[in-house]
């Protein structure tokens, strides 16, 4: 009797993830539900997260799992997951996502009819679970999303949270900064690419529904969490040599706070204190900043 050879799966899927068991539960059992039959699989890198609540989740979805014992970050969990897996085409999605039961098949076969591009993302929609604050319409959602319409387009830029590359393209650009964290680490590996020559395509059938539930609903922690994603931005934007003025950050914050007053609008907070992270942060440095 011979032995079965295993599959080469087309597909991986790789899910960096922290201390979000539950969030982590939801996104595999939506992998788990896709109508896609073609061979694939699924890693989950757990950057040391506290307790085993993680491990659980990936073994009970019967994902494959790495473990850092120290907090490494996102780009290294992205390299990590890379080279724990074999297929030509390499979707990441961040932990707090659910997966259509189409978005496989939709990632796949858009990688066929896209030969040219080496790397590709698709819509990210923001789906809160539980109460929210109410917005007035006139601002972005509070979380990371990226709607680029109803048809496949050459993009710029897509966002870690639902992005897929082929792996001849890390061969070719090579792996992602594990320097790089927090912000702008998707973005800088992108930009190599196509400084390199190559480009990236929106895929408009393989959307993602980017989750935030119960208290991370809530005004406070999306409030926190804007926080500290303006403060990553600025740190990318001196980084790359191109932060605005701290006058110029002054008055993007007193705008957000207009705007919260006027239109009697929650969401400007969370404006407001993305806003007020930038300006913290470039208050941090003040010998690289110049107030005129």
């Amino acid at each position: 009797m011979q032995d079965s050879v295993p599959t080469q799966p087309v597909l991986s899927v790789v899910i960096p993830t922290r201390n979000r068991a539950d969030y982590l539960a939801v996104a595999l059992a939506s992998l788990r539900a896709q109508n896609f039959d073609g061979p694939s699989d699924i890693v989950v890198v757990d950057d040391a997260s506290d307790g085993g609540g993680t491990r659980n989740a990936a073994q009970e979805a019967g994902a494959g799992y790495v473990r850092f014992d120290v907090d490494r970050g996102l780009n290294a969990a992205r390299n990590a997951g890379v080279a724990a897996t074999s297929a030509p085409l390499i979707a990441f999605i961040d932990d707090d996502v659910f997966v259509p039961e189409g978005w496989m098949e939709a990632l796949v076969d858009g990688a066929a009819h896209h030969p040219e591009a080496e790397a590709f993302g698709g819509p990210i929609r923001a789906r809160f679970e539980g109460p929210t604050p109410s917005a007035c319409g006139r601002e972005k959602p509070a979380i990371t999303t990226l709607d680029l319409g109803r048809d496949d387009v050459e993009a710029t830029v897509v966002w870690g949270a639902n992005m897929a590359l082929r792996r001849s393209a890390l061969h070719r650009v090579g792996h992602f900064d594990e320097r790089v964290s927090g912000h702008g680490d998707e973005e800088d590996w992108l930009l190599a690419l196509r400084a390199a020559g190559g480009s990236i395509v929106y895929l408009a059938d393989a959307g993602v529904d980017h989750r935030r539930v119960a208290a991370d609903a809530r005004l406070s922690a999306l409030a926190r969490s804007a926080f500290h994603r303006g403060r990553a931005a600025r740190i990318t934007d001196q980084r790359r040599g191109n932060a605005p003025r701290v006058v110029r950050e002054l008055r993007v914050l007193a705008g957000c706070a207009w705007h919260t007053v006027h239109y009697a609008c929650p969401q400007g907070v969370i404006m407001g204190a993305q806003s007020a992270g930038r300006l913290t942060e470039a208050l941090r440095r003040p010998q690289r900043v110049s107030l005129y």
